[in-house]
């Protein structure tokens, strides 16, 4: 997998590289002057590490024997390549935005399923104005949300930008845009939680969500049989979403973010890319995880 990454992001990086070096005045030619201490291929291994275990800038810096800075410039430059990436559904077939997801799920007639997840943060600092923004209203602690939207086997196929933990899991999907992508087209089943009862009706019923409680007080011993059972029924449908979610988060850097808030969204959606392109290699159609 190292060398299908050197060879898919390493061209990009180095076209970036150039152009960024064109575009400055330069008084020497294009490619004199100091070279790079710091490889392409370091600075992808720099980063992996990073994202898989969490581990500090201090430590590739020590291994590649640079500056802590230099590293916290080559991991900026690759995290931000490997989120552009998408999620990888076949070979040679990546999905990089919701619109390219709701349709992939469409031709190939699956169910999607939908779930939110929030992931600790560092709390701003004292008369930042948006402080309370960050506030879980679940877990009463500072975090940021994700929207994760995978297949019916449990292949993450999308994870939106990071928001602020605030904002209810409903009007994230809405911000999203997954009402406007749900509106235009052939009918998809999405199976989510009772976290986005109500787009069910905005959707034509493209969105499920699990049965409406009819009865608050005393409800018949008939009634609560039934309602239990299409509970647990929808529940186990979409259980997979909680497991493509749990591999996320086995990703250091997504158990709990210490870094900057504003690099949250480019981290979710780099490891997501690089979880899903084993996925798809070893999953195949309908396959369970």
């Amino acid at each position: 997998m190292i060398a299908e990454l050197v060879a898919a992001v390493g061209p990009l990086w180095h076209g970036r590289h150039q152009a960024r070096l064109e575009s400055r005045p330069r008084k020497r030619a294009v490619g004199a002057g100091a070279k790079h201490l710091l490889v392409f291929v370091d600075r992808l291994l720099a980063t992996l590490v990073h994202l898989r275990h969490g581990a500090t800038h201090d430590v590739p810096a020590c291994w590649f024997d640079v500056d802590r800075s230099t590293i916290t410039r080559a991991i900026g430059e690759v995290r931000l390549l490997l989120a552009e990436r998408g999620c990888t559904v076949a070979v040679g077939v990546r999905l990089r935005t919701l619109a390219e997801v709701i349709d992939h799920l469409r031709a190939s007639g699956q169910t999607g399923i939908i779930d939110g997840t929030e992931i600790r943060v560092r709390r701003p600092a004292a008369g930042h104005k948006d402080r309370d923004r960050f506030i879980s209203g679940k877990n009463k602690q500072d975090a940021v949300k994700a929207m994760v939207l995978t297949d019916a086997t449990g292949r993450l196929l999308f994870c939106s930008p990071a928001r602020p933990a605030s904002c209810a899991d409903i009007t994230h999907a809405r911000q999203s845009g997954l009402v406007k992508h749900l509106a235009d087209g052939p009918f998809v089943e999405i199976l989510a939680d009772v976290g986005y009862q109500g787009l069910g009706a905005q959707t034509g019923g493209q969105v499920v969500t699990p049965p409406h409680r009819k009865f608050k007080k005393n409800p018949p011993d008939w009634y609560e049989e039934i309602y239990e059972r299409q509970r647990k029924a929808h529940s186990s449908r979409r259980i997979r979403v909680e497991h493509g979610i749990a591999h996320l988060k086995n990703w250091r850097a997504l158990a709990r973010h210490h870094g900057r808030r504003e690099h949250m969204s480019d981290t979710i959606q780099a490891v997501a890319g690089l979880l899903s392109h084993p996925q798809a290699a070893t999953l195949g159609p309908g396959q369970p995880q």
